[in-house]
């Protein structure tokens, strides 16, 4: 049901949603607590009966860590990449791999990008 709603919802408020996210995630771990998380709903109006959101917050919280991990919330909203995708990704990586060696250090990325 949850996942329903955000997708009416549409990409600009779970972008929203991840910059507040990132803005109340004061330690940059990538966590939020239960309270946190719940406040967040709140704020971007997708309030869910509590039933529902302890339901949400246990599949969100497999590890049983108190926390949730905004990584794995954006996977649970819309799911793995479609192939279209991984394969842009795929093709954006293997330029960024000058030297093939399987990771991209930070000046490769430079050498690429300007954020400007």
């Amino acid at each position: 049901i949850f996942r329903d709603v955000l997708r009416k919802r549409g990409v600009r408020v779970l972008t929203g949603l991840g910059k507040y996210f990132r803005h109340v995630d004061k330690n940059r771990n990538g966590f939020l607590s239960q309270a946190a998380f719940k406040e967040a709903l709140k704020v971007f109006h997708l309030e869910i009966p509590e039933g529902d959101f302890e339901s949400l917050w246990l599949i969100l919280d497999d590890g049983k860590s108190d926390k949730v991990d905004y990584g794995e919330f954006t996977r649970a909203i819309f799911g793995e990449m479609n192939e279209y995708r991984k394969a842009f990704v795929r093709k954006a990586y293997m330029k960024l791999d000058f030297n093939k060696s399987g990771s991209v250090p930070m000046v490769d990325i430079r050498k690429c990008y300007c954020a400007k």
